[in-house]
């Protein structure tokens, strides 16, 4: 990739939007990344499963509750819950933060069903079956805490992030 050029003008061969020029300010606070938290339940488990089985590259894993991985332009921060402090600590109401739910970052695939078989050879989790939508098939997994992930493979070109 040219230095001179973003990953996104590299990938998209054209200029990044900016994003913060319908807001006030200069954009200074931009961020060159999307960052998603997920809680965990235990935060090398994660690791693993996210560089291993969906192509994360670990950033940083200063303590045993919380890590920094990446994933082309997401960052994906994992934090246990803990009393120490950070994106695991109880709301002042006494909340513990926990895995799960339904929110869930896509990962963009050319061929789901092949994904999807060489996942479930390597013993990932599914919540479903592939399903087809507008846009084109997916499919929800699980990490190790049960954060859902959906993959995703559009079936229109509107619905794609690049031209293939």
């Amino acid at each position: 990739m040219p230095a001179s050029r973003s990953p996104y003008e590299w990938w998209l061969g054209v200029q990044q939007p900016r994003i913060y020029d319908a807001c006030d300010g200069d954009g200074g606070d931009m961020m060159a990344s999307v960052s998603v938290r997920y809680i965990v339940d235990d935060v090398a488990a994660a690791i693993a499963f996210y560089c291993g089985q969906l192509d994360f590259h670990q950033v940083m894993h200063p303590a045993p509750t919380f890590a920094m991985l990446d994933r082309g332009e997401l960052r994906l921060v994992l934090s246990a819950p803990s009393s120490q402090g950070g994106g695991g600590q109880a709301m002042p109401d006494g909340t513990k933060p926990e895995p799960g739910g339904w929110n869930r970052f896509v990962i963009e695939v050319d061929d789901i069903a092949d994904r999807v078989q060489l996942l479930r050879q390597r013993g990932v989790h599914f919540r479903n079956e592939i399903v087809e939508g507008v846009g084109g098939k997916q499919i929800l997994l699980e990490d190790p805490a049960g954060n859902p992930i959906e993959l995703f493979e559009p079936s229109i070109p509107e619905a794609r992030l690049a031209d293939p």
